[in-house]
């Protein structure tokens, strides 16, 4: 026979047991439940959203290669397919610079087609015209904007997306924006644009380097009055899940052919300065926006070398065929803010300095006062001073717009 304290030890270990195992099962999946909870979504992932406003319209979507819904990291379906498949009805494909596909170079002028996959007509906003014009959004009653942006100024996307508000704005068709990440939206830097350097590359008054999303942007282009005759577009933003400005984010998908990992759109914002001048920011390279050079730099103060060959993004390359001469950035840390020194350093150990800057500089920068001051030798401090009262007056004015902390 059993003793009693012999069954009541028993039933304890049984028990204690059962809990351990309760416990670490309630905390793997808490575990799992934290996991799936802090991943970021983006706004094309919540169908349930928006498609009760694609209902029974004859759709337009703002679309290129970034535009998908992922399964997981590695799997996932272009925007267009999944609202065909579940029914819709698209009308019409714009696509931005670099075109649908992705696949043209910076500048190249895109042209309108078809899509081979699914027949649907595609226009260009990056060839004969900029805006949508009313005849090409005839029978539209809604726009969709998908597009993946890197949160800097010169990145053309938001052009693009104040000339659709503007032309829907104008014929009375809705907006609708999928957000997504800004992975250069953990801090605001830069040169603010003055009016008279207003260009593709630049088009308001905002930092080189602008801290939001572009859903968050389209309200501040809406609240801003920055579209012509300060008209308004009817503009709905589908908001991103569990994303902050602080949180980083790595592009699955290339945004455009020469920014080719998260190196190259970190340091972006910092040597796109130098397609305004002679010297080669890695287009022709491997290493697009990693690495700079040029054939008219001191030799003996460089230790690193490059030769630009025609490739993909990039049929003819500054400097095609020449070696030049540089610094290789791959390897650096993450930025936080914008690096004048590469800049600096290269306009120092350029021989023939008149020939250094081009006219398209001042468009990048937005102002002739950066330019000077490098010239004028100034301190990198100094010039990051002259920047603050107008990024302060920037903050003020974002803050309005933020969706996210």
């Amino acid at each position: 026979m059993i003793s009693n304290s012999f069954k009541n030890t028993y039933f304890l270990l049984v028990f204690l047991l059962l809990f351990s195992l309760i416990s670490c099962s309630q905390s793997k999946n808490s575990k799992l439940s934290s996991i799936i909870t802090d991943e970021i979504l983006a706004g094309a992932q919540q169908t349930t959203q928006y498609l009760k406003l694609l209902e029974g319209k004859n759709i337009a979507i703002v679309a290129n290669q970034t535009s998908v819904i992922y399964k997981n990291k590695n799997d996932y379906t272009h925007l267009v397919d999944s609202l065909l498949t579940l029914k819709t009805t698209i009308k019409t494909v714009f696509s931005p610079e670099h075109g649908f596909r992705g696949n043209a170079d910076a500048g190249e002028k895109v042209t309108d087609g078809k899509d081979l996959k699914t027949g649907l007509q595609i226009i260009s906003l990056y060839g004969n015209n900029k805006k949508p014009t009313k005849e090409q959004l005839n029978d539209v009653d809604v726009v969709v904007f998908d597009i993946q942006d890197v949160g800097v100024r010169f990145y053309t996307y938001i052009s693009t997306l104040h000339y659709v508000m503007e032309a829907c704005a104008e014929n009375g068709i809705p907006v609708i924006v999928l957000d997504r990440p800004n992975p250069n939206g953990h801090y605001i830097d830069g040169p603010t644009l003055e009016k008279e350097y207003t260009s593709f590359v630049g088009m308001h008054p905002i930092p080189v380097v602008y801290g939001m999303t572009i859903g968050e942007y389209a309200q501040m282009i809406n609240g801003e009055n920055w579209l012509k005759n300060k008209i308004t577009c009817n503009l709905t933003v589908i908001p991103l899940k569990n994303y902050k400005h602080s949180k980083s984010y790595s592009l699955p998908i290339k945004p455009s052919p020469n920014l080719p990992n998260d190196k190259a759109i970190n340091l972006y914002p910092s040597l796109c300065f130098f397609e305004g001048t002679n010297v080669s920011a890695g287009r022709g390279t491997e290493k697009q926006f990693q690495i700079f050079g040029s054939p008219f730099m001191k030799i003996d103060s460089l230790q690193f070398s490059f030769t630009p060959q025609p490739n993909f993004g990039a049929k003819h390359p500054k400097h095609k065929n020449i070696e030049c001469f540089g610094e290789d950035l791959s390897e650096t840390k993450p930025l936080n803010t914008i690096d004048l020194s590469y800049l600096i350093k290269a306009y120092t150990s350029t021989l023939d300095k008149s020939s250094f800057f081009n006219s398209f500089f001042k468009k990048l920068a937005g102002t002739e006062l950066l330019q000077q001051q490098i010239i004028a030798k100034i301190s990198v401090e100094e010039i990051y001073t002259s920047w603050q009262p107008k990024i302060e007056e920037f903050k003020k004015v974002r803050k309005k717009y933020l969706l996210y902390k």
